[in-house]
């Protein structure tokens, strides 16, 4: 299975979660799932495995993998934190970037705006990502960019809804431009305060990805 193929697999039992397709506290059945997606158990056990990493499900000996129950405020709460964490990798990347991680960012940049032109949110989900761990590396600080990596990782299919929201893929890509600008002319408070606001979830924001997380869960219920 390649990677690319797997991703799709991880992605749609993270949907399913989030969607409420499976309910918390539901056991995971490896062999029902298999045959759901027609896959071996294998990528389904290391899916699950993945997800379990980021806290959406919990492995539990010899009863197998069951659905965590996060709640809306408790996603609310890790993006409060994860905007301040990026705020801060922002700012050092300011003050630390190398010519090396300059470039990274600019080609990482480019790649989201290939994505968003071709309106391919999934796309362009997983270049983002390529862009936030080039701040990550460009902060120089490891401690940091362990923590960013761990709850970007756990916020993964939150972040991923968002860009299905209207007009919200574009919206990013601008907040892009902006953070690279503040980063490579050295603006650290600049990159502070535009990455900080480019993840922070509130107000209109938080209520658009509520809507669509609930509009995922009619679809699956009309289904």
């Amino acid at each position: 299975m390649s990677s690319n193929t797997f991703h799709k697999l991880r992605d749609e039992i993270e949907n399913g979660i989030v969607a409420g397709e499976f309910v918390p506290g539901e056991r995971l059945d490896e062999v029902q799932l298999a045959s759901r997606f027609g896959v071996s158990r294998t990528p389904i056990r290391e899916a699950l495995m993945q997800l379990s990493a980021i806290g959406m499900v919990e492995i539990r000996p010899r009863r197998g993998a069951a659905v965590v129950d996060l709640g809306p405020q408790y996603v609310f709460e890790m993006f409060d934190v994860m905007a301040e964490l990026e705020g801060m990798a922002g700012a050092h990347a300011a003050r630390r970037h190398t010519s090396a991680d300059r470039i990274a960012l600019l080609d990482a940049h480019a790649r989201c705006e290939r994505a968003c032109l071709q309106e391919d949110t999934d796309d362009y989900y997983y270049e983002n990502e390529v862009f936030h761990h080039a701040i990550y590396e460009a902060c120089h600080s490891g401690f940091l960019k362990d923590q960013c990596v761990l709850l970007h990782r756990r916020l993964r299919p939150y972040r991923r809804l968002q860009l299905r929201v209207r007009n919200r893929m574009k919206t990013s890509l601008r907040e892009h431009g902006e953070i690279v600008a503040a980063i490579l002319d050295g603006d650290a408070e600049k990159a502070r305060h535009v990455l900080r606001d480019h993840i922070a979830v509130q107000g209109d924001r938080f209520g658009d990805l509520v809507a669509n997380i609930k509009r995922m869960k009619r679809a699956d219920r009309d289904a």
